[in-house]
């Protein structure tokens, strides 16, 4: 059974850091990323990185938020520096896998992130 478990949400300040982790269990996966989403949006990518190491970020967080990924422990990371108040959603962890030739991706929970003073 494939499971995501997030930690690392809480209250920051603007300016301030955070670092997200996401463990998963029941299979490796071809990619990892997180996703955010704000009241009242859509659901919207923050980064991906695939088993290889190649990432991508959404222009917002670029230069910003570093994603990483652990192979060995089969887990995923999300450094994110310089929050802005606007970074305040609940953030998810993703993860793709080809199931006969198809991907299927998993979600984890949600962690909650507020940036305020």
């Amino acid at each position: 059974q494939v499971q995501l478990v997030e930690s690392g949400g809480g209250l920051v300040q603007p300016g301030g850091s955070l670092r997200l982790s996401c463990a998963a269990s029941g299979s490796i996966f071809n990619a990892m990323g997180w996703y955010r989403q704000a009241p009242g949006k859509q659901r919207e990518l923050v980064a991906t990185i695939i088993s290889g190491g190649s990432t991508n970020y959404a222009d917002s967080v670029k230069g910003r938020f570093t994603i990483s990924r652990d192979n060995a422990k089969n887990s995923v990371y999300l450094q994110m520096n310089s929050l802005k108040p606007e970074d305040t959603a609940v953030y998810y962890c993703n993860a793709v896998r080809k199931v006969l030739g198809v991907p299927v991706q998993y979600w984890g929970q949600g962690t909650q992130v507020t940036v305020s003073s």
